[in-house]
């Protein structure tokens, strides 16, 4: 009897449209309050080249701004395809050698394969102790419908190296303007990684706050982790975008974990606001803000290319976190150089695509542009596996 009871009370899994169903209402109201705060707007410059003190004040309010209409439909068009070629490159699976094709994946012979993968509508990294274990609670993991692949891909890196139209967008000098903005003049990169959601397949990404180094830190502030970009390549919607809890940047470390069990063990925090675009829309969001996305139970797809950057203070001197935790690397001058010279190649390899359009003046990297012009040399020196050198706290 016992037995008995306990089968009848053990939950079942969601089918995919019961998971669809199920996250409506809870959507709308997201919408609603997204609306009612409207933290969004045309990425503005000052005439000194400073991000637009409204938007500066919007975004340390809420920790998030959604710039509308930034990256133009030639350069959306660019990244589209060869977001598209990565993704038809991809191994079948998470031991594969060979694309669907038949042809050797891309990235076999890259110091870190480009492709992390999922289980279709899973959480892989919710409730483990994964990336330092921020993501304390798992997501809903739907049933994905008959016929669903085993693994599908869940996360590209190394765009700077694999896109050449990721590259330029590494450069464009309105996002790295207020990324001087936000972090100071000698402001330095963190990591890149594309994040994909593939209709009715796309994997979720449990609550959490970004950064796991400085909370404990005298010194901390709101902006201390850095902040991370979305450049999203198609129309988001609160089915598959990105969804944050606006405030929280300010109030340390979050309990996720209890925060989950106050709402009844549901995922559905209150409060959160989804982060609709529109392709061409760049989100920007403080790594302190509570944030996550659900399992794409719907039918259009996410592709966003995720790039973040740190106030050099904050990195200088700590030790590797996250996915390069394993390495227990030092973030040096030399280090951080390195790494920050990504940005200038990028920044020329754009310019040369772009002549028309102004280039952003790097200041760490002032007086060196000759040395770090974009070209095959500088490319196997500064770009090949670049990303073995990222600065994530």
């Amino acid at each position: 009897m016992n037995q008995l009871a306990a089968s009848v009370a053990a939950p079942q899994p969601l089918s995919r449209a019961a998971h669809a169903a199920g996250m409506a209402a809870y959507q709308a109201a997201g919408e609603t309050l997204a609306a009612e705060i409207n933290n969004r707007g045309p990425l503005r410059l000052t005439a000194d080249g400073q991000l637009h003190p409204d938007i500066q004040a919007a975004y340390w309010t809420h920790g998030y701004y959604i710039f509308e209409g930034v990256i133009d439909a030639e350069e959306v068009a660019a990244l589209r395809a060869d977001a598209g070629e990565m993704l038809a490159r991809a191994p079948v699976g998470p031991e594969a050698k060979v694309d669907a094709q038949g042809r050797p994946a891309l990235g076999l012979d890259y110091a870190r394969l480009p492709y992390r993968f999922s289980k279709p509508l899973g959480d892989p990294w919710g409730g483990t102790q994964l990336l330092n274990g921020r993501h304390p609670a798992q997501m809903s993991q739907p049933v994905p419908d008959a016929g669903a692949p085993e693994h599908v891909v869940f996360l590209m890196y190394a765009m700077c190296q694999a896109m050449p139209s990721g590259l330029r967008l590494y450069g464009h000098p309105k996002l790295l303007a207020a990324a001087q903005s936000i972090n100071g003049p000698d402001f330095v990169p963190f990591n890149d990684a594309i994040f994909v959601k593939q209709p009715g397949l796309g994997g979720s990404v449990a609550w959490h706050q970004d950064g796991v180094t400085h909370w404990n830190n005298p010194a901390w502030d709101e902006g201390i982790h850095g902040f991370n970009y979305q450049v999203q390549l198609y129309p988001t919607t609160p089915a598959n975008c990105l969804w944050v809890i606006p405030g929280t940047h300010k109030r340390g470390k979050a309990d996720i974990k209890g925060m989950v069990a106050a709402n009844g063990g549901s995922e559905q925090l209150p409060g959160a606001v989804p982060l609709v675009c529109k392709a061409g829309d760049v989100t920007m969001v403080n790594r302190q803000t509570v944030h996550g996305s659900f399992a794409n139970s719907s039918p259009d797809i996410r592709i966003s290319l995720t790039f973040g950057f740190h106030r050099r203070r904050s990195v200088l001197g700590q030790r590797a976190a996250l996915s390069i935790a394993d390495t227990n690397a030092i973030y040096d001058a030399q280090r951080i150089f390195d790494r920050s010279a990504v940005i200038q190649v990028a920044i020329d390899a754009r310019h040369q695509a772009r002549p028309e359009e102004p280039a952003f003046r790097y200041q760490p990297f002032a007086g060196l542009e000759e040395e770090f012009r974009y070209t095959p040399e500088v490319f196997d020196r500064v770009i090949r596996d670049y990303n073995t050198k990222d600065l994530a706290i």
